[in-house]
């Protein structure tokens, strides 16, 4: 089930975020996460976040909108690869007729999902903030 995220979701979200975050993308230092932690947390409440809960109540992942912008879809590690991520992302296509991100290219299988999605390359940029290339990626 999917649905808008809650005040009270906001332990397990940055749970998910920063432990996703850390693994996918293990070339930026763990230290660049944790610090921008507390910001993260203090803007969730007041952007579009949709959660996916499995049976037990527990959110399996979440997926972040800004107008036609994902944010980021982060899947909690033990539901990797079960279908939670294309899920998400199928509710953000569903509600948006156009979106786009950014995505590191070094998070190969990142790049790899949403090419398979049907989402192409539009530019090429280098985060500020990380130093790292990333791709601007759009589906419509």
């Amino acid at each position: 089930m999917i649905r808008k995220m809650e005040h009270d979701d906001l332990g397990q979200v940055m749970e998910i975020w920063l432990d996703t975050n850390k693994k996918a993308h293990d070339f930026i230092g763990e230290a660049y996460w944790t610090d921008s932690r507390e910001a993260v947390a203090s803007m969730l409440p007041q952007a579009e976040v949709y959660v996916s809960l499995g049976e037990d109540g527990e959110i399996q992942g979440f997926l972040g909108l800004s107008g036609a912008y994902i944010a980021g879809i982060f899947v909690r590690e033990g539901s990797r690869s079960r279908g939670i991520g294309k899920t998400l992302l199928d509710y953000a296509k569903e509600i948006r007729e156009k979106l786009t991100l950014h995505v590191y290219q070094k998070n190969a299988r990142a790049v790899k999902f949403y090419r398979r999605e049907g989402f192409r390359v539009e530019a090429e940029n280098t985060d500020a903030s990380t130093g790292e290339k990333e791709w601007v990626m759009m589906w419509e």
